[in-house]
């Protein structure tokens, strides 16, 4: 697995973590899961952190258990104004990877509702949006508006893929070669497919942010200089996903 890396932050209020390569992986906890039934781990995944799932070595983020892809890099981008991990980026061979997990209804998924939101906003900005199935069910293929270096508006595409699972949501934003590409997009897609999420235990209202944590022994993060592009939380309004 690749390093940890600083890289371009979301915004001028966020950062991101320079880590070194972790020394140590974690294997999910049943007792942090909101103790609901385990699996069977067939299939794919994600999986929630009370199912047996396969072993892989994976980093403990807090709330994400990630796995890991050879030669693969980490951005953990942090909200300096609260200093929690807010999402984790993973670069890989031209393509990105961008996981952030949420609280959900205990008795209902959020996927279908978000999804509509996403597509509702990316067409108020003048970008285009189509409901595809993929590896994870439903999905999005967006085109992005973005301005190019000689003042002109071009399109960026990006893949938005969800998983309702117990409790939880994760949500993932592929860019890159990944968004159109699906050769590029299997090592994502099959490390998106193995993240366990850990929920726990405390009442939360649906679509709160699950935070995650810096792996044991990190530095402290520096903020770098560049922007990269931002992908707001899911909330009860619009979400509003903007090209930096």
């Amino acid at each position: 697995m690749g390093l940890f890396r600083r890289g371009p932050k979301k915004d001028e209020a966020a950062g991101t973590a320079d880590l070194a390569q972790p020394s140590e992986v974690a294997e999910p906890d049943a007792s942090a899961s909101d103790g609901g039934e385990p699996g069977a781990a067939q299939g794919v995944g994600p999986w929630d952190a009370g199912d047996a799932v396969p072993d892989v070595p994976r980093v403990d983020l807090g709330a994400i258990l990630l796995p890991g892809v050879p030669n693969m890099e980490v951005r953990l981008e942090i909200d300096k104004a609260t200093n929690v991990v807010s999402a984790a980026t993973v670069l890989l061979e031209g393509s990105s990877l961008q996981v952030q997990a949420f609280a959900a209804p205990r008795t209902e998924g959020i996927w279908d509702e978000i999804r509509e939101e996403i597509a509702r906003s990316v067409t108020q900005q003048g970008g285009t949006v189509d409901d595809l199935p993929g590896p994870f069910g439903r999905e999005l293929l967006a085109r992005l508006p973005v301005r190019t270096p000689e003042g002109r508006t071009g399109h960026r595409p990006a893949r938005f893929i969800g998983s309702d699972g117990p409790r939880w949501f994760l949500r993932g934003v592929l860019t890159g070669k990944a968004a159109v590409e699906p050769d590029a997009a299997r090592a994502l897609e099959d490390l998106f497919g193995q993240i366990v999420v850990v929920r726990g235990q405390d009442p939360r209202p649906p679509r709160d942010l699950l935070a995650l944590k810096l792996p044991d022994g990190a530095p402290t993060p520096q903020a770098p200089a560049a922007a990269a592009p931002r992908f707001e939380p899911p909330t009860r309004g619009p979400e509003i996903t903007e090209i930096g």
